[in-house]
């Protein structure tokens, strides 16, 4: 049994019409007479009243059809045949037509989890076509409403929690203890980076920017020169050809794989592995790695693995939770792994068919 509406309309349509093709030839077939040709032995002659004989009319036994020369039966066979392969036609083009709807919503349902803000769907066909799209566009409207709330409680939140802190770092100054300000000043920095990055993974304002053809190679260069610049070693291979992306969302993506290779490696070897369908971009550093009950966990929000959890280091948990939404939303998937040589490879793979 196909698994496809389509399929499965398109099954029963054209096992209705070979059935009822097959039902009528049965029938036909059985109402043939056993001996259609006249009787053995000399037919019987009526004698007129004026002497002369002739013989008396044959009998007409079941269909004649089959009495018929070949030529007849030749044009009946071929006309079953034409009106069985026109009936095949139509229920094909009538299970594609009856299965469109369907397609056309689960093609709007993947692309909403990729934009929210996509144009509704047209309320046309029939009324359970009309329903469902209604009812899928009243779950869209009621999304983006959640979304704008949410965005509006974080902005809140975002401004409730810095007033404080921007009070603290003006009162570190009144301080007499260049230690005590100094220490001060690394604590503010610490939490207003750990507010930043919680609301700006709650936020999730990436998921309204533009889609754009972006020149990838020069991103990752650009990148690359920028760490560089700081005094970091960040070194580029392989090549890339532009990919529709959200600009903004995927440097902050490589920004973070790349941050964490810094921060926990000491250095970045950034590969970029072009084809036609897919564009993978793998980030390996040269520090301990993570051992293998981790790295699926290291994903999850706000977990940091224990060699992590330290000042020097930083960070909140966010950084790969935040990369891998990204990837996700440009229909990728992000996915770690342990180094033959020794450190962390982490590999982001965009699809350019879904872009």
């Amino acid at each position: 049994m196909p698994d496809t509406l389509f399929g499965r309309l398109a099954l029963l349509l054209i096992a209705a019409v070979i059935v009822s093709h097959v039902l009528a030839l049965t029938l036909m077939f059985e109402l043939r007479p056993a001996h259609p040709g006249p009787p053995p032995g000399p037919p019987p002659h009526a004698v007129a009243a004026d002497g002369h004989s002739f013989p008396p009319p044959r009998p007409v036994e079941g269909l004649g059809i089959w009495n018929a020369p070949s030529s007849l039966q030749l044009g009946l066979l071929l006309d079953i045949s034409v009106r069985l392969a026109a009936l095949v036609a139509a229920a094909w083009w009538a299970a594609r037509w009856l299965s469109r709807p369907m397609r056309r919503l689960a093609t709007a349902a993947q692309e909403l989890g990729r934009d929210i803000h996509r144009p509704p769907l047209p309320e046309d066909g029939t009324l359970e076509c009309r329903d469902a799209s209604r009812v899928f566009n009243q779950m869209q409207a009621r999304i983006r409403q959640q979304l704008a709330e949410r965005d509006r409680f974080v902005a809140a939140v975002s401004h409730d929690l810095r007033t404080p802190l921007t009070r603290l770092r003006l009162r570190t100054e009144s301080l007499g203890d260049a230690q005590a300000q100094q220490l001060f000043r690394r604590d503010i920095a610490e939490m207003d980076a750990m507010i930043a990055s919680t609301l700006d993974y709650l936020r999730g304002v990436a998921g309204a920017e533009a889609w754009v053809h972006l020149d990838v190679q020069a991103l990752v260069d650009s990148m690359a020169d920028d760490q560089v610049a700081m005094g970091h070693a960040v070194t580029v291979a392989g090549q890339a050809a532009p990919l529709r992306v959200q600009a903004v969302a995927l440097r902050r993506c490589l920004d973070n794989l790349v941050g964490n290779a810094v921060r926990y490696g000491g250095s970045a070897e950034v590969t970029l592995h072009d084809a036609a369908d897919a564009l993978t971009i793998e980030v390996r550093d040269h520090g301990p790695g993570i051992t293998p009950e981790e790295l699926d966990r290291v994903m999850e929000p706000f977990y940091r693995v224990e060699a992590s959890r330290n000042r020097q280091s930083g960070g909140v948990g966010l950084g790969l939770t935040i990369a891998s939404d990204i990837v996700r939303r440009h229909g990728g998937q992000l996915s770690l792994r342990n180094a033959p040589g020794g450190g962390l490879v982490v590999a982001a793979v965009f699809p350019r068919t879904v872009a």
